[in-house]
């Protein structure tokens, strides 16, 4: 919960940007890269950091890396809206999984593997005129965005992203989503429905998706969100942790972010990372997946905008 605050605080400027996000992260021992990227919309941070595992490839070692993503258009919608918007959840989750982890090894908690977390910073993203309220865009494409935030390091990933605009899951906290490789929407992973019910409590909860929603942006077809967009390009399976509402909230909504629960989703990627790199947590069943592959063929065309 202190790093919860402390992101979501830290977010919550006009000012900020990834400077200041790298000057935080440095006070818990974790050396932050930035790269800022120009579109015509205007500009956004890029970070990336690697908490290295006592026994991850940043040390030598074989452990499994894990990345995790926080997923947005913007952290604010300014001069429209005054404040952090509801979109910028998921840059404050990963901030916040960010900051634990330093803290974990300042007190020698080291995982296993290497954790790469990766999202962008944007006070003043655009926004598309809507009524009642303005829909959030993003200064640079969706393209972009995974190529600055999906490592060939990770060998699985959990995309974080706020998926409050819509009426599919009516739930208050957050959900997971099916496990996504290569075009396939694999089981839900057993093992992440564990350390979902161990960290919250509650009994798990799932974000249905469809084939469209693992397809990328541009093919004129209907997305949920852009949660399962890293899954357009990875070999990596990916899971969405999805910030959820029981009403619909627009994404340029201030006001609507609750430190909660952004705090139990980002115990629960931590979770998921010490379980990860020490090789008790599977995203998915290999031998299954080899199965579908073998009976119904490659499905790596929908990570792909498909026929012309």
């Amino acid at each position: 919960m202190k790093q919860a605050i402390w992101a979501y605080d830290l977010l919550d400027s006009a000012r900020v940007d990834g400077a200041s996000v790298a000057e935080a992260l440095k006070a818990v021992g974790l050396k932050t890269s930035i790269n800022r990227i120009t579109g015509p919309k205007g500009y956004t941070d890029f970070i990336k950091v690697v908490v290295p595992g006592k026994d991850g490839r940043a040390m030598g070692g074989k452990a499994p890396t894990l990345g995790i993503v926080g997923r947005l258009g913007g952290i604010g919608a300014r001069p429209e809206r005054v404040g952090l918007v509801s979109d910028g959840d998921g840059a404050v989750t990963a901030v916040t999984v960010a900051l634990k982890l330093g803290t974990m090894k300042l007190n020698y908690d080291d995982l296993e593997g290497d954790v790469i977390v990766g999202t962008h910073i944007c006070p003043d993203a655009p926004t598309q005129p809507h009524d009642p309220v303005p829909f959030m865009g993003s200064p640079v494409d969706i393209a972009t965005m995974n190529m600055l935030e999906i490592d060939p390091e990770m060998d699985a990933v959990l995309s974080i992203d706020t998926s409050k605009g819509n009426r599919i899951l009516n739930h208050k906290g957050f959900a997971i989503s099916p496990t996504v490789k290569d075009g396939y929407i694999l089981r839900i992973s057993e093992d992440l429905l564990n350390i979902m019910q161990w960290t919250t409590g509650r009994l798990p909860v799932v974000l249905p998706i469809t084939t469209q929603d693992i397809t990328p942006y541009g093919n004129d077809v209907y997305h949920l969100n852009s949660i399962l967009q890293p899954a357009t390009a990875t070999d990596a399976p990916v899971v969405g942790v999805a910030i959820t509402a029981e009403s619909v909230v627009p994404g340029c909504a201030t006001g609507a972010s609750h430190v909660g629960d952004i705090e139990c989703a980002a115990r629960f990627c931590v979770e998921v990372a010490k379980a990860f790199g020490a090789g008790t947590c599977k995203f998915y069943n290999e031998a299954e997946y080899d199965r579908l592959v073998r009976l119904y063929g490659d499905m790596k065309m929908l990570q792909t905008l498909g026929k012309a």
